[in-house]
């Protein structure tokens, strides 16, 4: 299968757990991030919320089952204090060598913070999520122990061992298209993610799964040529679909002759 070309950067979408026995789910997880990788992709998106498995536990199934693709790991601060994400990026990069990313996410289902009694305003959940970033770059950088005294958050001499070595700290996303996620995403030099409007004005910005490559393709040149690096597809069901996938991505860099772009999202 082709590989996607190496201006631009493809993350699929790993299987949802939710409903799925254990040993199917696992082999699901497997199944997509094979594809993936021999796509060409750079990694595979995966989703938390309250009813799916670990995030973590789902990125090591990736990280034994695949050569390089990156796990790219939801992360939500209601969920776990920056210390043990910042050692879990660094566990993972000591013990096997490889890199994560990280999908900052502030907000989530609404009826899964009232669950866990998260009642912090949509805005103010992005200023506690550039705390929670600001401590984690500390601890991942390593250059001296961590102090911080935040609304949110507050360490004290706080070090991480193992250290991450600088080539494996995590790519930084973060989700939100809203004024305050991207500010959280400009304040942290992150990536944003987000869903588009209409590259052009009249296109819809998303075409279905009955758009040909070459009327995808089309689409996505629109966006390339405003500067987007950065995609994350749906999830794949089968090996062909990634074909289809990388046939319209192809068809999109030969309509933009393949020109040089500096944004991402």
């Amino acid at each position: 299968m082709k590989a996607f070309d190496s201006d631009i950067s493809i993350f699929s979408s790993c299987p949802p757990s939710a409903g799925v026995d254990g040993p199917e789910y696992l082999r699901q997880v497997i199944a997509s991030a094979h594809w993936s990788e021999q796509a060409g992709c750079t990694g595979m998106l995966i989703y938390s919320d309250n009813l799916q498995v670990d995030p973590w536990l789902v990125a090591q199934a990736v990280i034994d089952n695949t050569d390089a693709l990156v796990p790219l790991i939801a992360l939500q601060p209601v969920y776990m204090h920056p210390y043990t994400a910042a050692k879990k990026v660094a566990s993972i990069a000591h013990l096997h060598g490889r890199r994560v990313y990280l999908n900052l996410v502030a907000g989530g289902f609404r009826n899964d913070l009232i669950a866990l009694d998260d009642a912090t305003p949509h805005d103010r959940r992005y200023e506690r999520l550039i705390e929670y970033m600001e401590i984690m770059n500390g601890l991942l950088r390593g250059e001296e122990p961590v102090n911080f005294n935040g609304e949110f958050y507050t360490v004290k001499g706080l070090k991480l061992s193992p250290e991450c070595p600088a080539h494996l700290r995590p790519g930084v996303f973060v989700s939100g298209s809203s004024p305050a996620g991207r500010a959280a995403a400009q304040a942290l030099g992150a990536t944003a993610i987000e869903h588009p409007g209409p590259a052009d004005g009249t296109a819809p910005a998303f075409l279905g799964s009955a758009g040909g490559a070459h009327e995808v393709g089309d689409a996505l040149a629109a966006y390339r040529a405003l500067g987007y690096t950065t995609f994350i597809t749906d999830i794949p069901e089968s090996p062909e679909e990634m074909g289809h996938i990388g046939r319209a991505f192809a068809h999109a860099t030969e309509a933009t002759g393949c020109q040089d772009s500096y944004k991402t999202g």
